[in-house]
């Protein structure tokens, strides 16, 4: 099965979480509702939705809860998307300016607030609070991923395991919500809400070390934002770390450079970014992508076949080999 199979599967589902995005993310008051607008039109992969729903499928749902929710966690994704690009003081997201750089920080920081509680309104309204109890903890999750990953933010020793963690609490801790809430929204019992937690969460794993990866390969038309960006902000991703730890121990030095240069100095950056390309660092993350992606098909075995399963056995390749 292939992308444009999934999404079709998924299709009129998708579309029912649009629907609810356009009607939530509205507002009486014209900056937000604009915002909004701005927002929902720089479109998206849609994947933490597709896994909502397809996960849902899987397990025998697909009532008007799983739509629903599904735009609940793009929201929450809009969110902490909003907010990173203020910490980060991008420019750039999904090709176009950032909202930061079109509204200014100051009511950039807001929105992002109103995105979180209009997520958390929506998902309250539906009255099922251990779906609720999961989403506050994942969000709680994510806001520490990224106060950890500050901490630490020009640090040369940062560990993998550290940069594991991070990962795991900005991204992961998310897809595992999606597709375990599939599991609780059909009502599979606890086993089997387990293993598709464990699913959600390999493949999100997967999909950030991809994106670390594609920080340092892709170009900016593809990406839809500059290629180190990550560097240039300070961030020590797992292709950087691989550099330093196995590397000559001049690249050390480099890179501290670099930092110190607070993303002004873009030779050294070029240098740095070429090193990593020709390193080999670039295809140990990918194989160790490729290694959660496939654990992650591993907790599937025991779900009956079915499209939806296709699908979900699907989705794991198809987020290592993308180039967005």
């Amino acid at each position: 099965m292939n992308q444009q199979d999934i999404y079709e599967l998924v299709r009129d589902g998708l579309r029912c979480v649009e629907e609810e995005l356009a009607c939530h993310a509205r507002s009486e008051i014209h900056l937000v509702d604009a915002i909004g607008r701005y927002i929902q039109d720089s479109g998206g992969k849609r994947v933490r939705p597709a896994l909502l729903l397809l996960s849902s499928r899987l397990c025998g749902y697909e009532g008007h809860l799983a739509y629903k929710l599904g735009a609940v966690v793009e929201l929450i994704h809009a969110a902490t998307l909003v907010h990173d690009d203020i910490i980060d003081d991008a420019k750039v997201r999904r090709g176009r300016a950032s909202v930061n750089a079109r509204w200014g920080n100051e009511i950039t920081v807001l929105m992002g607030d109103w995105l979180y509680m209009t997520s958390f309104h929506l998902a309250l309204s539906q009255r099922h609070f251990r779906i609720m109890d999961i989403l506050t903890d994942v969000t709680r999750k994510m806001i520490e991923g990224e106060l950890i990953q500050l901490s630490l933010n020009g640090s040369l020793d940062i560990t993998e395991e550290q940069h594991l963690d991070i990962s795991r609490r900005k991204t992961a801790f998310l897809f595992a919500a999606c597709s375990e809430i599939g599991a609780i929204l059909g009502s599979a019992g606890g086993e089997r809400e387990e293993l598709l937690r464990h699913y959600g969460l390999n493949i999100g794993i997967a999909f950030q070390m991809v994106d670390d990866v594609l920080d340092f390969t892709s170009d900016e038309t593809t990406l839809g934002k500059p290629v180190g960006s990550d560097l240039r902000e300070g961030k020590l991703t797992l292709p950087l770390i691989y550099l330093l730890r196995d590397g000559n121990p001049q690249y050390r030095e480099m890179v501290r450079r670099v930092l110190g240069e607070n993303g002004s100095g873009r030779e050294h950056r070029e240098a740095i970014i070429r090193l990593v390309r020709h390193s080999g660092s670039v295809d140990r993350v990918l194989a160790k992508a490729y290694d959660y992606a496939m654990k992650a098909r591993s907790y599937l075995v025991d779900f009956p076949e079915c499209e939806a399963r296709s699908a979900l056995m699907a989705i794991p390749e198809f987020i290592v080999r993308r180039d967005h």
